[in-house]
C-alpha cells in the first residue's frame, strides 16, 4: 500500500503543532517554579496545585479517552461475539469518576499527598509502598503499549505508513513535551488534543452513517435479532461473570491509577477536584458515542461494496482494526485523515499522562524518601525527565506486537484493580488497617490472580473456576476472577488488621514479635500526644483543696 503523502503531511503538522503547544506549557511550568523554587518537583508533577477547573475537566477527560478507548469501544461493538452490550468502556468510566468524586478525590486532595502512594508511606513505610509500586508501573507500560498500538494500527490503514514508525514517532513527540514541561505541558496540550477528537470523531458520522455500504440494519428494531451480525450483540448467563468482572475492572481499577490522582491533587481545592472527577463522568461519555456508532455502522455494513471487499474484517481477524478500517473504506479520504488525527491525538493525550505518572511515582515515592532523601530539587526534576523517557521506550516496545488493543485496554488495569485498589480502600477508609493487613491482602491478590492465568501472556491457569472453556486450545475463565482477588484481598487487609490488632493490645502476642514496629510506632505517637498530668507546678490556675 502506497503513503498517503498529503495525509502524512496533515499529520506532521498537527504534530508540530502539538510539539509547539508543549513547549509553550513548559515556559508556563518555568515561570511558576521561579514563584516555588523550593517545590520545583511539585510544581512538575502536580502543576503547583494550581490547575483550573475548565483545564482539570479537558485534562482528565482527555486522559480517560486514549486511542483504546475509541478503537477498544468500537471493537467491542464491531466483534459479533460482543456488540454493544459489552461496549463497556462508557458506562464503566462514568462509575468511575462518579465513586473518585464522592469517596476518593476529597480524603487525598485534603491531606495535600502528591501522588497515590503518599498515603500507604505515611501508613505502611517505604518498604511495602516499593512493592505497590511494580504493579502500578507494569499497568502504566501496559496502557502505553496499548494505546500506540491503537495509533501503529489507524496509521498503517490510512495512511499505508508502517506501523512501527508511527509508533517511534508518536511516542517520540510525547515523551519530548512531557520530558520539557511536566504537569502543565501535559494539561494544555489536553485542550487542543480534546476538542480536536470530538470536532473530528463527530464530523465523521454523517458520511459513515449515510454511506451507501451500511446496510438498513441500524434502521432495524433495537432488539431485531433478526440480523445475521447484530451489533446489539447478547449476554448469556454462561458470560455473565466474565461481563461483570470486566465492569468493574474499568470502572473500579480506574480508581487506582496515579494518572487520576494526579489531576485530583493538582486541583486547587478539595471541592474543585470533585467537580472536575463529577463533570468529567458527562464528557468521557459523550467522546465515547462515536465509537459506538462507528462500530455499529461497520457491523451493519457491506463490505462487499467497499474496496476491502471479502471477507469482512472480522474474518480476516482485523476486527481491532475496525475503527480506521471504517474511516478509510466509508468515508471521503480527507475525512479519514481528519479520523486519524483524532486517534493520535487520544494516544497523546493519554500517553503524557501516563508517562508522567509512573515518573511521580517513582521519584516521590521511591527516589526521593528511599534512595535519594537529600536530593535537590533540580535532581529530581532530572529524575522525573528520565523516568518519562524509561516509560515510554518500555511501553513503544510492547507496541510492536499485533495484540487487541482491547485485550491490551483491560489487561493495563488488570494488576491495579487486584492489587492496588483493594489497598487503596482500606489505606484511605478503614482506619484499623496496618501493614501486617496489607502484606496479607497483597499476598492474597497476587496469588488469586497468579494462579487464574493469563491467556495474552500464555500463562495456563492453575485454579479453573466454574465456567471455564477451551477455545482454539487455549483456557479461558468465565467465573469473575479478578473480583474475586479483590474482594479477597480487602477480607484479608480488614480481617488480619483487626486480628494481629487484638492480639497485641490483649497481650496475646508479645511486643517483641512486632516486626514490623507497627504498634510500637502507635504507642509512641500515643504517648507523645497525650498531655502532662495537672498539677500545682505545671498547671499555676489549679487549686488545692
Amino acid at each position: 500500500m502506497a503513503v498517503d503523502v498529503p495525509g502524512l503531511v496533515s499529520v506532521l503538522l498537527f504534530y508540530i503543532c502539538i510539539l509547539a503547544i508543549g513547549v509553550w506549557g513548559s515556559r508556563k511550568s518555568r515561570k511558576v517554579e521561579k514563584k516555588c523554587p523550593g517545590n520545583k518537583s511539585e510544581v512538575s508533577m502536580v502543576g503547583g496545585r494550581n490547575i483550573n477547573i475548565l483545564v482539570g475537566i479537558f485534562t482528565m477527560t482527555a486522559t480517560w479517552v486514549g486511542g483504546g478507548y475509541i478503537m477498544g469501544t468500537a471493537e467491542a461493538v464491531y466483534s459479533p461475539s460482543q456488540g454493544l452490550i459489552w461496549a463497556l468502556g462508557p458506562p464503566a468510566y462514568v462509575i468511575n469518576f462518579l465513586l473518585g468524586g464522592l469517596f476518593f478525590a476529597k480524603p487525598m486532595r485534603s491531606k495535600r499527598y502528591v501522588t497515590m502512594l503518599d498515603p500507604f508511606q505515611r501508613r505502611y513505610g517505604n518498604i511495602f509502598t516499593s512493592t505497590l509500586l511494580i504493579p502500578a508501573l507494569v499497568s502504566d507500560i501496559l496502557w502505553v503499549a496499548c494505546i500506540l498500538a491503537a495509533l501503529g494500527g489507524t496509521m498503517s490503514v490510512i495512511l499505508g505508513l508502517s506501523s512501527t514508525v508511527s509508533i517511534i514517532i508518536s511516542a517520540a513527540v510525547s515523551i519530548i513535551y512531557t520530558f520539557l514541561g511536566g504537569l502543565y505541558s501535559v494539561a494544555y496540550t489536553d485542550i487542543i488534543q480534546l476538542c480536536f477528537i470530538f470536532v473530528s470523531m463527530w464530523l465523521c458520522i454523517p458520511f459513515v452513517v449515510l454511506h451507501p455500504a451500511v446496510s438498513v440494519a441500524l434502521e432495524t428494531p433495537f432488539f431485531n435479532h433478526s440480523v445475521e451480525h447484530s451489533w446489539v450483540g447478547e449476554l448469556n448467563l454462561a458470560d455473565a461473570g466474565k461481563w461483570f468482572d470486566d465492569m468493574l475492572l474499568l470502572a473500579l481499577g480506574g480508581l487506582s491509577y496515579q494518572a487520576l490522582y494526579q489531576r485530583i491533587l493538582s486541583a486547587s481545592s478539595s471541592a474543585q477536584a470533585q467537580i472536575t472527577c463529577f463533570a468529567s463522568a458527562g464528557t468521557t461519555f459523550i467522546m465515547g458515542v462515536p465509537s459506538v456508532i462507528i462500530g455499529a455502522a461497520a457491523a451493519s455494513a457491506d463490505w462487499n461494496q467497499t474496496e476491502y471487499g471479502s471477507p469482512p474484517p472480522f474474518e480476516r481477524g482485523d476486527a481491532g482494526k475496525i475503527l480506521p478500517l471504517t474511516l478509510q473504506y466509508l468515508t471521503p479520504t480527507w475525512v479519514s485523515v481528519l479520523g486519524i488525527g483524532s486517534v493520535a491525538a487520544a494516544v497523546m493525550s493519554s500517553m503524557d499522562s501516563v508517562l508522567l505518572s509512573s515518573a511521580s511515582l517513582f521519584t516521590q515515592n521511591i527516589y526521593k524518601t528511599t534512595l535519594r532523601k537529600k536530593a535537590s530539587e533540580r535532581e529530581l526534576q532530572w529524575v522525573i525527565r528520565v523516568s518519562v523517557v524509561v516509560t515510554g521506550l518500555a511501553g513503544s516496545a510492547l507496541a510492536f506486537g499485533n495484540e487487541s488493543v482491547l485485550a491490551f485496554w483491560l489487561i493495563s488495569g488488570d494488576l491495579i484493580y487486584c492489587m492496588i485498589f483493594p489497598q487503596l480502600v482500606c489505606v484511605l477508609h478503614v482506619h484499623w488497617a496496618n501493614t501486617y493487613g496489607a502484606v496479607s491482602g497483597y499476598l492474597t491478590s497476587l496469588l488469586l490472580r497468579g494462579l487464574s492465568g493469563e491467556p495474552m501472556f500464555g500463562i495456563a491457569p492453575v485454579l479453573l473456576y466454574p465456567g471455564w472453556r477451551e477455545e482454539d486450545g487455549v483456557i479461558k475463565q468465565y467465573f469473575p476472577y479478578r473480583t474475586l482477588a479483590m474482594l479477597s484481598s480487602i477480607i484479608s487487609i480488614t480481617t488480619v488488621s483487626w486480628l494481629v490488632e487484638l492480639a497485641f493490645s490483649r497481650q496475646f502476642i508479645p511486643e517483641s514479635w512486632d516486626l514490623f514496629g507497627v504498634f510500637k510506632e502507635k504507642r509512641q505517637t500515643e504517648d507523645e500526644a497525650e498531655p502532662e498530668p495537672c498539677n500545682e507546678m505545671s498547671c499555676p490556675l489549679s487549686t488545692k483543696f
